[in-house]
């Protein structure tokens, strides 16, 4: 929805072969251009720079609405949509009509169109703003971000991202670091779809009381790989640790994050830690004489402390 404020007073109609700047022109010769555009070279012409402001944000999970105001000389126009891009959409795309209506301009193509959001990709919305924006809302701890993991070749770069807000993690995976973050955001945001924006609750509530994989959960378990742990010495030779602790986190259900450190050690050695989910969360650290070395030694270490807190009474 769309609506201008203030209109200016119509200036002299413009003739094609005068040197002055024509709108209508302007967006014959380039249809393809957003209301954003079109009006930026239109300010850039005339010497009146398009200025956006935001006037509302209503977050909500399934309807957030936001309302941009753009001043453009002496016009002034509002626009709304349920992201801060296509509010601003639509307030140029007002200013424009408003523009072509005092200047009595005939445009020969269509004015630019607008994209229809229910169309647009999701990539396209932003989960990392709505997020924050929800956290802030309920009171909450801010979201923080960490790039856990970077792989892959040149051409197919993979970056996996871990989202902690609260006392709770999802992680998220990309073929760029936005894009990773982007997408541990919309796990957390598929979790709070049923959050009512009147309510101001608990983290707790939302995510549910389960805390996952704990020491007393570990303690009491029944499973076997865990159990098997307790039994096991952890000294056999070409263990795999990293296979074997992947298969205890499977079965406890928490999730395994390898952080590799850039700096060596003081004598020289490649440098890894290992996150486990659990709760507390677990960091183990681990070196050794390369990359996979170092991992292996930190999944080594974290068997070594699982196997100390499931054994304990």
């Amino acid at each position: 929805m769309s609506q201008s404020r203030h209109r200016a007073a119509a200036p002299p109609p413009e003739h094609e072969d005068s040197g002055t700047f024509s709108l209508g022109k302007m967006i014959t010769a380039k249809p393809g251009k957003t209301p954003i555009q079109v009006l930026h070279e239109y300010g850039m012409k005339t010497k009146n720079i398009p200025v956006y402001e935001c006037e509302r944000s209503d977050v909500q999970i399934h309807a957030p609405t936001f309302t941009f105001r753009v001043t453009v000389g002496d016009i002034t126009c509002t626009g709304e949509g349920t992201s801060k891009k296509l509010a601003k959409h639509r307030a140029a795309e007002a200013a424009i009509n408003s523009l072509k209506a005092n200047a009595s301009i005939c445009f020969a193509v269509p004015d630019p169109l607008m994209p229809d959001p229910s169309k647009q990709p999701k990539n396209q919305l932003n989960p990392i703003g709505s997020l924050q924006e929800l956290a802030i809302h309920h009171g909450w701890r801010l979201p923080e971000y960490t790039l856990s993991q970077e792989g892959g070749p040149a051409h197919k770069r993979e970056y996996t991202t871990i989202c902690r807000l609260e006392s709770f993690m999802e992680t998220g995976k990309g073929a760029s670091k936005k894009q990773a973050k982007r997408n541990a955001a919309e796990k957390f945001l598929a979790k709070f779809s049923n959050i009512s924006p009147e309510n101001h609750i608990s983290l707790t509530n939302v995510v549910g009381h389960s805390l996952g994989c704990t020491w007393h959960s570990l303690r009491n378990s029944p499973g076997e790989k865990i159990n098997l742990l307790k039994r096991s010495l952890l000294s056999i030779p070409n263990t795999d640790y990293i296979q074997l602790l992947s298969e205890i986190a499977k079965e406890q259900g928490f999730n395994i994050t390898y952080l590799d450190i850039e700096e060596l050690s003081a004598n020289g050695q490649y440098q890894c830690l290992a996150e486990l989910s659990t709760s507390p969360i677990t960091v183990c650290h681990g070196s050794g004489i390369s990359c996979g070395n170092a991992q292996s030694d930190a999944a080594h270490n974290a068997l070594q402390y699982l196997k100390i807190i499931a054994e304990r009474k």
